[in-house]
């Protein structure tokens, strides 16, 4: 049986989210994001006409848009509202992938028995309309490649159908750019032997592609030629990550024991990032060496960053070590866990602290965990002078 697979995405998230709350917002150029040092987290359609883009420093934002009015963001509510369209989907679709906070995949293989698959794809995203007031587009096709480049390429409000033997004819045009796992870096490569469509990457032999740009050559040469297997995964929220570390002998040495809780961070944090969460809420735990046993929590901005999380915990223990008696465990919890990204999240960050996080992340995950990390006691903003190189041996 064919596969029909559903790609869903809600039309610039966060400023519908904030037109919803005061209409005089329709119509105009907005900016989601930070102060003149921020980045651009969204912007509207209005925006986009005079160049502005996600991630974009805000300052230049304004250069090209000077009219727009900008907004700092409010990450709680853009969760719950996420939180209500995931309901309403969940509701009617047989299996549902939450890939983001404001995109979903749907596998609704064999809905075309009873009014067509297009058509009741068609109903669901009128419903999430008028049950949320948040307008969301889509595209149809055979797998999960091919219908979320359909909707980028059918927004706004462009919904697309593509059946298999047409999904070549929609490929073969496009800009390499619009394959997902083909970044700057790669595009540049392959820019520069002459490969801009997907129609000539396709042609191409996929082990030349591999031996160009490794092993993810292979991958990106199947979704150029419209094939992807990935299978829509069922939906679970996921409640909280945790970590917890227990000593040989117990101890009263403070520095190394705000040490261990940073390095704890650190590591939570870019398990967030890699996985695409933001956390809402900070636990502290800490046992004594009689087994007495307190923890503390607190509500915060939803982030993912680890020296905004460090100083928090590091806040928390001092509020929590009270006596003088020696600890034999202390662990952290990070909960009410929302989908997002840090660059989303940091709407007060810089373009440069942001540029750091990534290159952080980039050497960790190619290089291992404890590739790159902070000096114990050093400042807890992100800056040259707190970060360290391990040389692998």
């Amino acid at each position: 049986m064919r596969r029909s697979i559903v790609h869903m995405d809600l039309d610039t998230f966060f400023v519908s989210c904030e037109r919803l709350n005061n209409s005089q917002l329709e119509g105009i150029p907005l900016i989601i994001g930070g102060g003149d040092r921020g980045v651009v987290s969204s912007c509207s359609y209005e925006a986009r006409r005079f160049g502005v883009r996600s991630a974009m420093p805000t300052a230049m934002a304004l250069k090209l848009c000077p009219q727009a009015k900008v907004i700092k963001g409010d990450m709680e509510r853009y969760s719950q509202l996420s939180h209500l369209v995931t309901e309403v989907i969940q509701e009617k679709a047989p299996i549902v992938e939450k890939a983001s906070i404001d995109e979903f995949y749907l596998d609704i293989t064999g809905m075309d028995r009873f009014h067509g698959c297009y058509q009741w794809t068609n109903d669901l995203a009128q419903r999430v309309l008028k049950e949320t007031g948040l307008p969301i587009s889509f595209a149809l096709s055979i797998n999960k490649t091919v219908s979320k480049i359909g909707t980028g390429e059918g927004k706004p409000k462009g919904n697309l159908d593509i059946p298999e033997d047409q999904v070549r004819n929609f490929l073969n045009p496009l800009s390499i750019q619009k394959i997902p796992m083909v970044g700057d870096v790669t595009f540049q490569l392959l820019s520069r032997i002459g490969i801009r469509t997907i129609q000539t990457l396709s042609e191409m032999p996929a082990e030349v592609l591999q031996r160009m740009i490794g092993k993810n050559g292979v991958e990106i040469w199947k979704k150029a030629n419209g094939i992807d297997n990935n299978p829509v995964e069922p939906y679970t929220e996921r409640k909280a990550i945790s970590s917890e570390h227990t000593f040989t002998q117990d101890t009263i040495d403070i520095v190394h024991l705000k040490s261990i809780l940073s390095g704890m961070v650190e590591k939570l944090a870019f398990q967030l990032r890699s996985e695409e969460w933001l956390t809402s809420t900070v636990v502290v735990k800490i046992r004594y060496s009689n087994f007495d046993t307190e923890t503390r929590q607190c509500k915060i901005a939803y982030t993912s960053a680890d020296h905004l999380l460090t100083k928090k915990v590091l806040g928390l223990f001092d509020l929590l070590y009270q006596r003088r008696m020696r600890l034999r465990l202390v662990g952290i919890r990070f909960s009410g866990l929302v989908r997002g990204t840090y660059q989303i999240d940091l709407f007060e960050d810089t373009e440069e602290m942001l540029s750091l996080y990534a290159a952080m992340d980039k050497m960790k995950s190619r290089y291992g965990y404890d590739s790159v990390m902070r000096c114990a006691g050093a400042s807890l903003k992100p800056n040259s002078k707190d970060i360290i190189l391990k040389r692998k041996s």
